[in-house]
């Protein structure tokens, strides 16, 4: 037994040495110190999962942040998955999907995308209490997935990136506005001028 234990730290301390890092351990800080963060239903248990991981990763969470992350729009289905014999549903497959975004400056939309966590669990007639009891313990275990999941893409990104975004977005959003400018003034142009009223002279 001490002998594996002595092979398993010996291996530890060699990939160390090259520079690998075990899943969950060494620096894990994130590039972004700072997200404002705003949800449909503020008071959610989704919103206040996110706010707290992004607080246990000495990310600030305040109005004030330039940029804001943005959970648009959360939804859970539920879908047979098997029957028994019988006909009766014995097999329930849960979706739960999160669509969220990153908003910059005048509210310009950086980036979006969506996160979609599934399981199943075993639907049993004769304990109506036992299976109810079970589905809400896998809804609480797939929003902790999703948290997680949305944490390690925010790790991914970087203030340098955010403000590239912010860039390119407020290039496009001058170029529709100069663009929307030009059509209406093109609009007016082709409108026929009215010649003004003659009177008759007396």
């Amino acid at each position: 037994m001490m002998k594996r234990n002595l092979l398993v730290l010996g291996l530890t301390a060699l990939l160390s040495a090259c520079g690998f890092q075990l899943r969950g351990t060494g620096d894990a800080d994130f590039a972004l110190t700072e997200l404002d963060l705003t949800a449909r239903n503020q008071y959610g248990a989704t919103v206040k999962a996110v706010r707290e991981a992004l607080e246990n990763n000495d990310v600030k969470v305040h109005a004030g942040a330039p940029y804001t992350l943005v959970l648009a729009r959360e939804d859970e289905t539920q879908r047979t998955a098997s029957y028994t014999q019988s006909s009766r549903s014995a097999e329930y497959e849960l979706t739960h999907t999160l669509q969220y975004e990153i908003r910059g400056a005048n509210d310009l939309l950086l980036m979006n995308d969506k996160l979609i966590v599934q399981k199943t669990y075993v639907f049993d007639s004769n304990n109506l209490i036992g299976s109810d009891q079970e589905a809400a313990q896998l809804r609480q275990e797939m929003r902790q997935e999703m948290v997680q999941q949305m944490v390690m893409r925010l790790h991914l990104i970087t203030p340098a990136q955010l403000d590239q975004l912010q860039q390119t977005a407020e290039a496009k959003a001058k170029a529709e506005a100069e663009a929307l400018e030009a059509a209406r003034q093109a609009e007016k142009a082709q409108q026929p001028q009215q010649s003004p009223l003659q009177l008759p002279i007396q």
